[in-house]
């Protein structure tokens, strides 16, 4: 499931992680990473633009390496004038895998967007480089990005605002943290004013390795919700903020490690499903 052939398209996998990763003690998202992008061979560029911590990017760097990676580096795009740097864009154009980290997503638009480095990113993603984003760095690798929002299980109006990711996937629009935070009203209100798009909500320690032909898996500890607005049939989404939204013909999946969703019929299949092919 995570190795792809030659027949299929040349972009790289895209991997949304819901945050706190294990970094240590069986770290398998993080090594399954590594291992993608060639371990011994692997050129990963970290990029801890969303953090307001300076040891961030150092940091994953150093867990890269300490996984077998022949070569982890952080690359600290501060402002916007850092991202015109021509020997940053370089090594972002030799990297076989990329790394977004957590922090704040409206930081990374507010930063990247725009800049040859959110360029620089998408022609990564479509000559086959693997591009990773945990919490802050998951919810910006969507089109329609969640900048923020309120918690709680019940979807209301103005619950939620969107802003512009970097858009490598059009699929999704990515939440993290998503039971630790009680964030499935916000995804959901998304649905609410946008059917078309399916809402994926990432708990802590859990990853989907989306693949180049459209199909995904679920790794780690946690689950992945996913909540599909292709068959709505009524949304009460109005102009009051606060008001209760009613949804009426939503599909909800919850996808444990090892299930995996065809995008494209918007299939799910449990483990052992996946297991017996």
């Amino acid at each position: 499931m995570l190795s792809t052939s030659s027949e299929e398209p040349t972009s790289g996998y895209l991997i949304p992680i819901g945050g706190a990763e294990k970094k240590a003690r069986d770290p398998v998202i993080l090594s399954r990473f590594v291992e993608m992008c060639g371990g011994r061979d692997a050129r990963i560029v970290v990029v801890p633009t969303a953090s307001k911590m300076r040891t961030t990017g150092p940091r994953y760097a150093r867990i890269f390496t300490e996984l077998g990676a022949g070569n982890a580096t952080s690359l600290p795009f501060a402002d916007r004038a850092d991202c015109n740097r021509a020997d940053w864009l370089r090594v972002i154009a030799e990297a076989t895998g990329i790394f977004l980290t957590g922090g704040s997503q409206l930081r990374l638009s507010r930063t990247l967007g725009g800049t040859p480095v959110t360029s620089a990113l998408r022609a990564a993603s479509n000559r086959g480089v693997h591009i990773a984003g945990t919490s802050a760095g998951a919810s910006y690798l969507s089109e329609h990005m969640i900048a923020f929002g309120e918690k709680g299980a019940s979807p209301r109006t103005h619950m939620v605002a969107l802003a512009s990711g970097i858009g490598l996937t059009r699929d999704f629009t990515i939440d993290q943290h998503f039971r630790e935070r009680d964030r499935l009203g916000r995804l959901l209100t998304v649905l609410a004013y946008n059917p078309s798009i399916v809402g994926m909500g990432l708990d802590e320690n859990t990853a989907a390795f989306i693949a180049p032909d459209r199909t995904m898996q679920i790794v780690g500890t946690g689950s992945c919700t996913l909540v599909d607005g292709s068959d709505l049939e009524h949304s009460s989404v109005g102009e009051q903020a606060g008001d209760p939204v009613c949804l009426l013909g939503v599909r909800l999946h919850i996808l444990l490690h090892g299930c995996t969703y065809d995008i494209q019929t918007r299939s799910p299949l449990p483990p052992r499903e996946t297991q017996s092919r």
